[in-house]
């Protein structure tokens, strides 16, 4: 048996490791995991030649199985918290594949149906349900929503902050206002932006612009990086 990399029909070290159990038609357990581990590593060196990215997959479930098989040939055998965790981690993803199996040939067989379209009317008339996780319990549901609701109640009051329009025909005319009081020289645009909210900031560069399109001003900067000089034309 050749092992043969296809997207649309993807198998990969879980579902051989399925596979193998539902054969032997055994439950998720450290024993079934046991029991098949020689099929699995048999498998194993049929599959040497495929992708190495996916090969690795495949070895790294090999060594939770060989570390499964140890602990049921040698019961006396400790094992650390970390290899604990990855017996009963490796025993959860095959459940859980278990049960998601049905589903993916389910979306398979409906994918290759076409000009399958899925609006709200398809789910018109179906009933509403809640379906909780089995430890959450009535009282806690009751707490939850308490606190949220006393969370809206502690709410500090809304505030309505109203800030002045500024026009940008107001900020070319405080920058001629300004040139025509100097007789000489020019000013900085720090001096100009001191103190000035960002937005002010944008509208009076928005109007140095205009300004200098219409040869109203100059702008001098002597170097790189330096600030810049408005000057009357």
């Amino acid at each position: 048996m050749n092992y043969e990399l296809k997207l649309e029909r993807f198998s990969g070290p879980i579902e051989k490791l399925l596979e193998l159990i539902e054969e032997k038609k055994l439950e998720i357990t450290e024993f079934s995991l046991a029991a098949v581990t020689a099929e699995f590593l048999d498998y194993l060196k049929k599959i040497e030649a495929v992708e190495p990215r996916l090969l690795a997959d495949f070895i790294a479930v090999a060594s939770q199985l060989l570390l499964i098989k140890s602990k049921n040939l040698l019961p006396d055998i400790k094992l650390n918290p970390e290899e604990e965790e990855k017996i009963k981690d490796l025993e959860n993803r095959l459940l859980f594949y278990r049960q998601f199996k049905p589903a993916m040939n389910y979306l398979k067989q409906f994918s290759e149906q076409k000009n399958i379209l899925i609006s709200r009317p398809f789910f018109a008339g179906r009933q509403t349900f809640f379906y909780p996780s089995e430890n959450v319990k009535i009282d806690a549901l009751c707490k939850a929503i308490k606190a949220a609701l006393e969370t809206f109640l502690e709410a500090p009051p809304t505030e309505t902050i109203r800030s002045s329009l500024i026009t940008l025909e107001q900020k070319t005319e405080e920058i001629i206002g300004r040139i025509k009081k100097m007789s000489t020289g020019g000013f900085k645009f720090g001096e100009l932006t001191a103190e000035k909210s960002r937005s002010e900031i944008i509208v009076l560069f928005l109007a140095i612009l205009h300004l200098l399109a219409n040869q109203l001003i100059r702008i001098e900067q002597k170097n790189r990086f330096d600030e810049m000089v408005i000057k009357k034309h």
